[in-house]
């Protein structure tokens, strides 16, 4: 009897430490339940199977991470990597299976199957879970500089997110969030382009992100260089919970739960404090950031969806004068103006299961407000140097109807847009008493229309994908014509044996300018000559997958670039601008750039196994834009060389140390012209350096290496998780020297010094411009309840 007593007793306690899994199992085209399906523990006796309702539920399991597997007669199988159970709250893992050319008598998952597969883009594509995503070294829970680990991509300088994907520009990314489109997804955004120096998007409301750098989609446009397809979860359905998180920069709460027994939601807002910290350290500028973000997730029943969802932000940078006592403190305050910016996304999805298909509807809609200022000395009782106001607005309906079958799937659509775009702009801060003095009031009316036909031949080992796209925007009479922008898009796969593959695609894609170049209204002109900017893919390469949840590919591409914004007053391509705070765009440009990007790239990815993880990606890149005499020179992203190595372990006592070694190679830049800068009145209106663009991109910068560091602490308790991770950035102290800024030589007073011999110049001096050396400690804090 006491046997049995203390049998009972270990056995409730360990039912009472053993956490759970739950989701359901269904079928990808029907959105229909799959009863009988056999979901499993990867690497353990643990399993279960779905009900009639395709519900399933998994115990047994002690807090940690754990491969989950899903397996059924007649049905390809999947993997969900790094599910993370818990004892504050059920896991929930969602499948969708897709039906089998051929139907065996047994369920087989093969490592094939276990990674994300799509015909239509069966290159050129990377996934990543939200583990991957959050413990990644020196990533500081930011989407885009985790996305900066993945083959093709390179970063421009320490302090931005900008995305340089395959030797394109950083303006070449589009964003979406659930199917929505959200036009930024950076603070202090650069208008023109997508960067910015801190992520909008909160982490913890992200389930997946697909990254694709070629093999678009036919109902993703206005991209020539990658889609980040952002997959959210849903909120808890069983009782409201929540994060309460306090990193580098910032101090957020985030909330998620259910509404009513068919509506759930996810809300949170987040508020920087680096004003402070850069007023402590001494800092001539003083940003501040806020954000918010929310889904809320009704299910009408099973066939009807509808998903709401809104992004925003709101971010203020102002000087801080009184940090003036160091010529680099003064060189900054002299020439930085102060920016006020926000932005916002809302959007809506209808989701529809038929006997017919499947039905999307999507409206949205994105709003920039930006302004900056500039005075002379700072001083706002003197001239002013810089006002620029400025609005971009966009409306936009999307209609998508998809069709699934064993053999052969396809998608119908359509897309109509309405954007707004309004300035005004004053700006003194140009060289040679050139002022840029407008404004404008644009409305443009878009539309597009595309198709998509994938066929899977051979008992599926060839697979085929074809698509068909085109754009119009009545700007002008090119623009207006849809074969103009006829976009053809063809995609293979060969499977040479279960885990082993030969890829390729082509693609025809366009991009409209930026509006600040589309709305640009000045003395010497106007941009109604611009049309669509086109890049033309070519991709081939091999994967192979292994049984112990990796994958090694190898790619090359390259790129062809044409019709893309020649800046008329500065003599370049707008292709090599925008990885800068501010505007791009906004001058004098004709359609006549054309350019070219190549390479190869080699990738291992290694999903979670017995506790290791990680990711190594190398990169050989070209890129070149041609300049003013029409010659191909290395455009501002020719790196060269990008090498990533991403890798961590999972150790006992919920331990995990994660290591990243970064190498980038030196850069293309243009030197200053010395005598431009020296001249008085460009130094009093503008305080800094003037390439010489007569010299574009004749130098470069060193090659730079950082090595990130992180260590991650979890306990899970009862009704509560703690994070507390160590972060360590450029832990070895790296530093690379860029071009020396120019300075002026200034009196005992602080004023510049005339050179007397040439009295119309100020003499000039030089200060040290190094990236990096410093290494950059911080903790975080991650509360969730």
């Amino acid at each position: 009897m006491r046997k049995l007593y203390f049998f009972l007793l270990v056995t409730a306690s360990w039912v009472l430490q053993a956490q759970v899994i739950r989701g359901t199992v269904v079928d990808d085209a029907s959105n229909d339940p799959i009863p009988g399906a056999v979901v499993t523990i990867q690497g353990s006796p643990i399993q279960s199977v779905t009900d009639f309702d395709g519900n399933f539920e998994l115990r047994g399991m002690v807090p940690g991470l754990y491969n989950v597997a899903v397996g059924f007669i007649g049905y390809e199988g999947k993997t969900q990597f790094e599910v993370q159970v818990t004892q504050a709250k059920p896991a929930i893992v969602n499948f969708r299976l897709r039906e089998a050319l051929q139907v065996l008598d047994e369920v087989v998952i093969s490592t094939q199957q276990q990674f994300k597969q799509e015909a239509q883009s069966p290159v050129s594509v990377q996934s990543i879970g939200i583990n991957e995503i959050q413990r990644n070294p020196g990533g500081n829970q930011d989407i885009s500089k985790v996305i900066q680990s993945l083959p093709g991509v390179a970063s421009g300088v320490a302090f931005r997110n900008d995305l340089i994907i395959r030797g394109g520009g950083p303006n070449e990314n589009r964003f979406f969030l659930d199917g929505i489109e959200i036009p930024a997804i950076n603070h202090f955004a650069t208008q023109g382009a997508s960067g910015g120096p801190v992520g909008m998007i909160n982490v913890n409301f992200i389930r997946d992100v697909d990254f694709y750098t070629s093999a678009f989609a036919a109902q993703r446009g206005n991209s020539l260089s990658s889609i980040m397809e952002i997959n959210l979860k849903d909120g808890r359905t069983d009782k409201t919970g929540g994060i309460f998180q306090v990193g580098a920069s910032e101090v957020g709460l985030t909330l998620d739960g259910p509404i009513n027994k068919k509506t759930t939601y996810l809300a949170s807002i987040r508020r920087s404090y680096l004003q402070f910290l850069f007023k402590a350290i001494g800092l001539p500028f003083l940003p501040t950031y806020n954000d918010y973000q929310f889904k809320v997730k009704h299910n009408f029943n099973r066939n009807n969806q509808l998903t709401i969802l809104s992004l925003g932000a709101y971010d203020v940078s102002v000087l801080n004068t009184d940090q003036n006592e160091t010529p680099e403190q003064r060189y900054i305050l002299n020439y930085l103006p102060e920016y006020d910016q926000w932005n916002y996304s809302i959007g809506a999805k209808y989701t529809h299961f038929g006997p017919g298909g499947i039905t999307n509807i999507v409206l949205s809609r994105f709003m920039l407000n930006n302004e900056s200022y500039k005075f002379e000395n700072n001083n706002r009782d003197l001239d002013q140097l810089l006002n620029y106001a400025s609005q971009e607005i966009e409306n936009k309906f999307r209609l998508e109807h998809q069709v699934k079958k064993s053999r052969w799937e396809s998608m119908v659509g359509f897309g109509l847009e309405q954007a707004k775009y309004n300035t005004q702009t004053l700006d003194k801060r140009l060289p040679g008493g050139f002022i840029l003095d407008y404004s404008t009031d644009a409305i443009y009316y878009k539309a597009n229309a595309f198709a998509n036909w994938v066929g899977r031949f051979a008992d599926d080992r060839l697979k085929v994908s074809l698509g068909l796209r085109t754009d119009i925007v009545d700007f002008n009479e090119s623009t207006r014509n849809p074969l103009n922008q006829l976009s053809p898009r063809i995609a293979l796969s060969y499977n040479l044996n279960e885990n082993w593959t030969l890829d390729g695609n082509y693609g025809r894609y366009f991009q409209l300018p930026p509006y600040t170049a589309l709305g640009y209204v000045g003395t010497d002109g106007d941009n109604s000559d611009l049309t669509f900017i086109q890049a033309e893919h070519f991709v081939a390469g091999t994967t192979q997958y292994w049984p112990w949840n990796a994958k090694t590919s190898v790619e090359g591409f390259y790129k062809r670039y044409s019709n893309y914004p020649f800046l008329l007053r500065d003599s370049i391509s707008l292709a090599t601008v925008g990885g800068d705070f501010g505007v791009i765009g906004n001058q004098l440009a004709t359609a006549s750039s054309d350019g070219r990007a190549y390479g190869l790239e080699l990738t291992y990815q290694q999903k979670l196994y017995k506790g290791l993880f990680g990711i190594a990606a190398i990169t050989l890149v070209r890129s070149e834009f041609q300049d003013i005499q029409g010659d191909y020179v290395p455009s501002s992203w020719d790196n060269g060389l990008i090498a990533t190595f991403t890798f961590g372990k999972r150790f006992g006592k919920n331990y995990e140390i994660g290591v990243q070694y970064q190498h980038l190679g030196g850069a293309p830049y243009t030197p200053f012209d010395l005598e431009k800068t020296a001249t008085i009145y460009n130094w009093d209106v503008l305080g800094r350096g003037i390439p010489n663009y007569s010299l574009l991109n004749t130098e470069r910068l060193g090659e730079f290496d950082r090595l990130n560091v992180r260590i991650d602490k979890k306990w899970f308790l009862k009704k509560v998780n703690i994070d507390l991770y160590f972060d360590l950035q450029n832990a070895l102290a790296y530093k690379v020297a860029g071009p020396d800024f120019i300075d002026v030589v200034r009196d005992g007073d602080g004023n510049p010094v005339i050179n007397p011999d040439k009295p119309w110049q100020y003499q000039t001096t030089t200060l040290p411009n190094v990236n990096g050396g410093t290494v950059l400690p911080s903790v975080g804090f991650i509360f969730e309840f």
